[in-house]
């Protein structure tokens, strides 16, 4: 079950689960806790796992007034504070991951490690592209059906459109009684289209992991490869059957993967 809790200026839902070293799981655009769902129901018998939804997102209200990256990575600072987490290692995808990407630097003595799932840097004319798509098509899609069916496209590989899988998923997401209005949206994606962290990668200092999916069209392997070739120390790797949400399409692997990170960090200590 989760709570609202005030963090900062804002107040935010989140979920705790397990018990062990503290995890925060920031989503991406829209994204509410629960799509973390196979990590929080996977990883819980080893860490205690943090989700939370985005202002804007979910059960988190969206407050007046653009906002940036920065603003959400300060959000998810003030979380870990008023959950009393004195660190811990942050996975994000896609929006999330230039969030925790933010965090490592405005906050760095929050952050044990960094996992950086479908990431950028700074969006490109390709990235840039996208994002302006994806801003007018909620409001344009001529049924919430179809925009989730023309999104999904960009987010899943061919092999989960054919097994039933997107479908499956895009019934839980009309099911869902706390949709990101169409406003959240492009408040967000304009957040993300300003986001240049290229000039300060260099800076987080934490053991950081990059993954991409060698199948994502949205942020193709060279995005995570810019951004691992920027961070002291960084690895990078291609999950080469995945596609921009290879947490959810292969949780096992992804699971496996993280687990390892986070064990070998800890190991460290």
């Amino acid at each position: 079950m989760g709570e609202q809790v005030r963090a900062g200026g804002v107040t935010l839902w989140a979920e705790q689960r397990g018990a062990g070293p503290d995890v925060l799981l920031i989503a991406g655009l829209g994204d509410p806790a629960e799509a973390w769902q196979f990590q929080l129901d996977g990883l819980a018998d080893r860490y205690r796992l943090i989700a939370f939804d985005n202002r804007g997102g979910g059960r988190t209200p969206l407050p007046a007034g653009p906002f940036s990256v920065a603003a959400m990575a300060d959000d998810a600072a003030a979380l870990l504070r008023a959950l009393e987490v004195p660190a811990a290692h942050v996975a994000g995808f896609s929006g999330g991951s230039v969030i925790a990407q933010e965090l490592a630097l405005r906050h760095p003595e929050l952050v044990r490690s960094v996992v950086l799932v479908s990431t950028w840097a700074c969006p490109d004319a390709f990235l840039r592209a996208v994002i302006n798509f994806l801003r007018w098509l909620p409001a344009s899609a001529p049924s919430e059906r179809a925009f989730l069916e023309a999104f999904y496209l960009w987010l899943y590989t061919p092999r989960a459109h054919a097994d039933g899988t997107v479908d499956k998923i895009i019934e839980e997401a009309l099911a869902f009684p706390h949709k990101p209005s169409p406003e959240t949206i492009q408040r967000t994606l304009d957040a993300f289209a300003v986001h240049d962290i290229a000039g300060r990668l260099a800076q987080i200092a934490v053991p950081t992991l990059v993954l991409a999916g060698g199948l994502d069209m949205i942020t193709p392997p060279r995005y995570g490869r810019m951004v691992a070739d920027g961070i002291p120390g960084a690895r990078f790797e291609v999950l080469a059957e995945e596609a921009h949400q290879p947490f959810q399409e292969a949780p096992g692997l992804f699971n496996a993967r993280v687990d390892a990170f986070w064990q070998e960090v800890e190991a460290r200590r």
